[in-house]
């Protein structure tokens, strides 16, 4: 098998990365740069504080992912950058950054959507089998897309309002948990009991779309009742009836697009993917889905990272699908919608 090299980019929001991919499954390397103590101070991500240390760091990154991946520009065969969604500042420096390096060293650059990249960091566990479906699950997104084949992503649900790892930050923050709150609250939901029955909003309802806007508001409402009145909260219990709530949610839309959507593989990918709640009620879940097989993303590839977008390169430049000195960054950037069918 001829050796396919991709250098990829992801710059979509708070995290400088670059890769060197070879052949889509094998990681050379994958350089990150995180921002998260910059953006703690002010209990999520500023853009322009993310724009400018992705100013600073961009070369750096380039130069190491190289020198870790012990191979030259010579070597390469193709330039993957995120595009979108994103937060624009953010996302034009990486696209400013794989254009040059595309142009000056004559080499195709291909454009990838940062969701795809979430999924495809299934192949460093497996190749991806088709079809297939993805819950993808991180700060800014939620969602459940769907795969016939390759590079054909539809979607069949997504959060009407808050993402879920957007609401684990914001509980998180009543909790005094210090941005991103995600592990340690999931850490603190294994430690007590559900017992403040928060809303499953939309659980019920014939459709794959979901909504966490009501559980934060029903959790900071409680939250700041039992203060006014003097009343000390068990933060524990607090953690496992907001997890238990939004892994509910999750788990029980996703068993139901499973069961209208038949595919060879279920992909839990994201951010939030991480978390220990949802990673185990899904596996229990698939137990009743015998041919479906349950592909974790790698705890070290929920978080955004240049390798699941050279995953994507490498298929995406099999197709041919490349982009020329025009490409823009398109922070709201989304995949097409699946079209119901009688």
């Amino acid at each position: 098998m001829a050796r396919n090299l991709i250098l990829a980019f992801e710059t979509s929001c708070d995290e400088t990365s670059v890769a060197v991919i070879e052949n889509g499954n094998r990681i050379l390397s994958n350089i990150v740069a995180t921002q998260i103590k910059s953006h703690q101070r002010f209990g999520g991500v500023v853009p322009e504080v993310a724009s400018r240390h992705h100013i600073e760091e961009i070369t750096l990154c380039i130069q190491d992912a190289l020198n870790e991946a012990g191979v030259t520009y010579d070597d390469l065969d193709a330039v993957a950058v995120t595009y979108g969604p994103g937060l624009v500042g953010a996302l034009l420096i990486g696209v400013t950054a794989a254009k040059t390096v595309a142009w000056a060293h004559n080499l195709p650059l291909i454009p990838v959507n940062h969701i795809a990249g979430h999924i495809y960091a299934a192949r460093f566990v497996e190749p991806i089998e088709f079809p297939a479906l993805a819950l993808v699950v991180s700060g800014g997104h939620t969602e459940l897309v769907y795969m016939a084949t390759e590079n054909d992503f539809k979607i069949i649900g997504e959060t009407r309002d808050d993402a879920a790892g957007e609401a684990y930050d914001k509980i998180g923050r009543v909790l005094g948990i210090n941005y991103p709150a995600g592990k340690e609250v999931d850490e603190l939901a294994h430690q007590g009991k559900d017992t403040f029955n928060f809303p499953r909003a939309m659980d019920h309802e014939d459709n794959f779309d979901f909504s966490f806007s009501g559980l934060k508001s029903a959790f900071i409402n409680t939250v700041h009742h039992a203060d006014q009145i003097g009343e000390t909260l068990n933060k524990a219990d607090l953690a496992t009836s907001f997890q238990a709530a939004v892994v509910d949610v999750l788990a029980d839309k996703t068993v139901k697009a499973l069961t209208k959507f038949p595919v060879k593989q279920l992909i839990l990918a994201g951010g939030v993917a991480a978390n220990k709640g949802i990673r185990s009620r899904l596996t229990k879940e698939l137990e009743a889905f015998t041919n479906t097989k349950l592909v974790l993303a790698p705890l070290n590839l929920c978080g955004d990272n240049a390798a699941m977008i050279g995953a994507v390169g490498e298929e995406l430049y099999r197709h041919q699908v490349f982009a020329d000195a025009s490409l823009n960054a398109v922070p709201s950037l989304e995949f097409e919608w699946l079209e119901p069918t009688e």
